[in-house]
């Protein structure tokens, strides 16, 4: 255990931390400090208190369970950590992360995921405007709904809602995948729906599955969206639509 955490214990392998009495910082720098083959591999870490960049920049292969409400930037950068946090997350929730998970068992404010290159973030309730903006790679699977200007730039990996999504999916997509259970409010530039075919229905399993869901929704319910490839390249005739 990391003695410059201020209040801290480990009880059966298990290393507390009461952010009533240490900060993030040092709860960060105790993380941080952490080696590929440490035995310290489970944290649980109470009274979060929408305290922001909780758990953030993490690259070991440790699962970190937050018992309460986060604020911004929560499990940012994550590499190989899994995130556990037991109530909402503010903005930017695993916002660049690179590998590993982020459970959120509440709802999302704005840009979850934003620019992640990897690994998977599931949301059990609402994610709000631009879930996903410029994803890279990232998986996101929300349980709830979505608000306007999700995947928004997004360039690989792919967003699976169960519920509606708002105004303006997809505006300006590269190659990123968004299947969605419900209603979408609009399309944003050059998103369109495409057909489902055998290996997208694949793809969608294996994301539900993911999420520990595959069991729970019928996948033939879901439509999926992406990139018309009209915007690649400027043209003079698209011009209101950059």
């Amino acid at each position: 255990m990391n003695l410059s955490l201020r209040s801290s214990s480990v009880l059966d392998g298990t290393t507390h931390v009461d952010l009533a009495t240490s900060t993030v910082r040092e709860l960060n720098g105790a993380l941080h400090a952490l080696k590929p083959d440490t035995n310290e591999t489970l944290w649980k870490i109470a009274n979060p208190r929408g305290l922001h960049a909780i758990a953030a920049g993490l690259d070991v292969p440790a699962s970190i369970e937050i018992d309460g409400p986060v604020g911004y930037y929560c499990g940012g950068m994550n590499k190989q950590a899994r995130i556990t946090i037991e109530g909402n997350a503010g903005v930017g929730v695993a916002e660049n992360m690179m590998s590993g998970l982020v459970h959120v068992k509440g709802d999302a404010s704005q840009a979850a995921g934003a620019t992640g290159n990897g690994g998977l973030l599931i949301i059990d309730g609402n994610a709000s405007a631009r879930c996903g903006i410029s994803m890279k790679g990232i998986d996101i699977v929300v349980k709830g709904s979505v608000g306007h200007l999700s995947a928004f730039m997004g360039q690989a990996g792919t967003l699976t809602v169960l519920g509606d999504a708002g105004e303006a999916l997809g505006d300006s997509l590269y190659e990123a995948k968004l299947f969605v259970r419900g209603t979408v409010a609009g399309l944003g530039a050059d998103c369109i729906e495409k057909e489902m075919r055998e290996e997208h229905k694949t793809l969608l399993a294996s994301k539900l599955e993911a999420a520990g869901i595959l069991g729970e929704v019928d996948i033939s319910e879901f439509r999926r969206y992406g990139s018309a490839r009209t915007l690649y390249h400027f043209h003079v005739d698209n011009v209101s639509s950059y």
